[in-house]
C-alpha cells in the first residue's frame, strides 16, 4: 500500500511533477521577457516547451532555450508587428472615444472590426512559429486562416486567456499567483489546442524520427 502511495507514477505525484515544470517554465518565461523586446522569443519558447512537456519529450531548460535562440530574430519581428498593430488599433480606439462625435464612433467600430482578425492571429503567431519554419508574411497569414478554420477552438482560448486578463484586473491577489504559474498554466493549456490542430497539418513522423518544423512555402502547412 505504501509502495503505490510514493510510487513515482502514482498519479498525485505526477499532477505535482507537471504542477512543478509549468512553475518552472512560468519563470523562465518571465526572466526571459524582461527586456520586453524578447517577449515573443519567450512566448514562442514557452509554449513550444508546453507541447514538449505535453508529450513527454526533452528536458524543460533544453527544450526552452533551444526554441529561443532558434526563433529569436523571427518571434521578435513578429513581436515589433503584433505590439505596433496592437498600439495603433488602442489609439484609434481612445480617440475615438475622445472626440465624441459620429466620426469618433466611426473611427471606433472600424478599429473593433479590424481587431477581430489581429486578435486570432495574436492567439496563434507565436504557436505557428513555434513549429512551423516560414517568412513572417507567410507565419501571420496561417496564424490568422488556422485560427478562422478552427474557430471553435479559437474561441475557447479567447476565453481562456480573457479570463486571465479579467481576474488580474479585478483581483489583486491574483496578480501574485499569475506571477508564479499563471501564464505557464494558460500556455500548457492553450497548447492542448494547439497540439490537437497541428495534427492536421503536420506530416505523420515515423517512429524513431526526430520532430523537425516542416518548411511551408504557401501558408497552408504543407512541405
Amino acid at each position: 500500500m505504501l509502495k503505490k502511495i510514493f510510487d513515482v507514477d502514482n498519479p498525485v505525484f505526477r499532477v505535482i511533477g507537471l504542477f512543478g515544470n509549468i512553475v518552472i517554465l512560468n519563470m523562465l518565461w518571465l526572466f526571459c521577457s524582461l527586456p520586453v523586446i524578447t517577449m515573443g522569443a519567450s512566448t514562442t519558447a514557452l509554449l513550444y516547451a508546453c507541447m514538449k512537456l505535453h508529450r513527454g519529450e526533452g528536458y524543460l531548460w533544453t527544450n526552452f532555450f533551444h526554441s529561443f535562440r532558434e526563433n529569436f530574430r523571427q518571434a521578435t519581428a513578429l513581436f515589433v508587428i503584433f505590439l505596433a498593430a496592437g498600439v495603433m488599433l488602442g489609439a484609434d480606439l481612445i480617440l475615438g472615444n475622445q472626440m465624441g462625435t459620429q466620426s469618433g464612433r466611426l473611427l471606433q467600430a472600424a478599429a473593433c472590426v479590424v481587431a477581430v482578425p489581429y486578435l486570432i492571429a495574436l492567439l496563434y503567431v507565436f504557436a505557428v512559429q513555434s513549429r512551423f519554419v516560414n517568412s513572417v508574411k507567410a507565419t501571420i497569414r496561417y496564424a490568422f486562416f488556422v485560427g478562422l478554420r478552427n474557430i471553435v477552438y479559437t474561441i475557447q482560448m479567447a476565453i481562456l486567456v480573457g479570463l486571465l486578463v479579467w481576474a488580474n484586473t479585478t483581483i489583486v491577489l491574483f496578480n501574485y499567483f499569475t506571477l508564479v504559474f499563471g501564464f505557464g498554466l494558460t500556455a500548457y493549456f492553450c497548447t492542448l489546442y494547439y497540439e490537437r490542430i497541428f495534427a492536421k497539418y503536420l506530416p505523420k513522423k515515423a517512429e524513431g524520427e526526430d520532430e523537425a518544423p516542416p518548411k511551408e512555402e504557401d501558408g497552408n502547412g504543407q512541405n
